[in-house]
């Protein structure tokens, strides 16, 4: 804010945009305006150039409710060009909007805010991407977290409200509460949903494919849904960061490798609650603890790339003859850190098959690559390959 005239604030409801935005209002002169009300929402539509007249700071919150506001906040940068003039939160990608009539470029910088971190929640500092790419091999940790506590994490997600509640019926309570008020209320004001029961069982079935390969065609087959109205649905979840799409990994030097995006839930806690998981039916004998997992380390990620001081980009690798990596971190050099999740407390040379397959490939573009596992230490499986914790992604710095 003390360089850029409008400040977007984008993110998942309840994650905290409201509150963060609060904390800034009350250190100085600020008008407050809050889209949810409906005497806002219709004043900001009936007269938006007066609206935002104010010549302090103005916090506009859900501000995608009302789309028109943003020429006439335009208008009021440019007349007086000072910084930190708005500060604007939405609940869904609000520059992606059908219909928005201007995206403010040059005047305006989005932010994502995502659900607490790990690291948030321990008040830790979440650094291991940048400790990745600095460190490579040398990287190294000693973990106390069990793979019960990974479970519980897992499961908990990082939502304030559901980290606030200890008790798990009330956590799932407040899962169900939120998804239905997102189908109910946010996606209908998106875009026509024709059939909300096919929706429903489409957020069920990539619940149980959570970090897995997205298939439209067979999403569709398997709810009644037409390709093209699959693609519109994951299209609508996205804007309001319920889902996440993950690219394949390619540098154009093997043809086979498959294009097809990976898609995790933002949250793990709202996929536990859609797939009635709890953390002892997860780790016991049988249980699917590693496709929940594997989404969990994939979006601890996501959240840290927000802040990073590495600039890095988010993939995943898998080639026709299905040798995968579950996550590729890229950075603006073309250094990649490579990353395979597994449940296990133990690790063998076996989990690093996808690892040594792209670190042939890339070559010294190849800084790492990381097996994460829910056991205690870190343990060499060759020049650049290690066997690593996964706590160490909000516990080294």
């Amino acid at each position: 804010m003390a360089d850029t005239r409008v400040i977007l604030v984008n993110g998942a409801r309840q994650a905290g945009k409201s509150t963060l935005a609060g904390l800034i209002a009350g250190h100085s002169s600020v008008e407050v305006r809050n889209l949810d009300r409906p005497q806002d929402l219709r004043a900001a539509q009936a007269d938006p150039s007066g609206f935002v007249d104010f010549d302090q700071l103005m916090v506009i919150d859900e501000v995608q409710r009302a789309p028109e506001l943003f020429l006439a906040i335009k208008a009021t940068v440019d007349a007086d060009p000072r910084p930190g003039r708005f500060l604007l939160t939405g609940s869904s990608q609000v520059l992606a909007l059908r219909g928005l009539p201007d995206t403010l470029p040059g005047r305006s910088e989005t932010i994502e805010l995502w659900p607490l971190s790990q690291g948030e929640i321990d008040g830790t500092t979440d650094a291991f991407v940048d400790a990745a790419f600095a460190l490579g091999p040398d990287l190294h940790h000693h973990s106390a977290v069990t793979r019960s506590g990974y479970a519980e994490r897992a499961v908990r997600g990082g939502f304030p409200e559901a980290v606030r509640r200890t008790d798990p019926r009330r956590r799932a309570r407040f899962f169900e509460s939120y998804l239905a008020d997102l189908i109910n209320r946010d996606i209908r004001q998106l875009g026509e949903i024709e059939r909300l029961a096919q929706l429903r069982a489409m957020l069920r079935l990539i619940a149980g494919r959570n970090a897995g390969l997205l298939v439209p065609s067979s999403l569709g087959n398997d709810v009644g849904l037409t390709y093209h109205t699959v693609q519109r649905y994951l299209g609508l979840l996205e804007e309001i960061f319920l889902i996440k799409r993950i690219p394949a990994w390619t540098r154009n030097i093997n043809a086979r490798a498959v294009d097809s995006p990976k898609v995790a839930f933002v949250d793990t806690g709202i996929v536990a609650n859609l797939r009635q998981a709890d953390p002892q039916s997860l780790i016991r004998p049988g249980g699917e603890f590693g496709p929940l997992l594997e989404g969990f380390v994939t979006m601890e990620l996501a959240r840290q790339l927000t802040w990073s001081e590495t600039r890095a980009e988010l993939y995943h690798y898998r080639t026709k003859d299905k040798v995968e990596v579950d996550v590729v971190l890229e950075n603006a050099r073309g250094q990649v850190i490579a990353i395979e999740v597994k449940a296990s407390t133990t690790v063998t040379a076996k989990d690093f098959r996808g690892l040594r397959h792209l670190e042939e490939r890339v070559g010294e573009d190849f800084l790492a690559g990381y097996v994460l596992h829910t056991g205690p230490e870190t343990l060499p499986f060759g020049p650049k390959l290690r066997a690593v914790p996964i706590s160490a992604l909000w516990q080294v710095s």
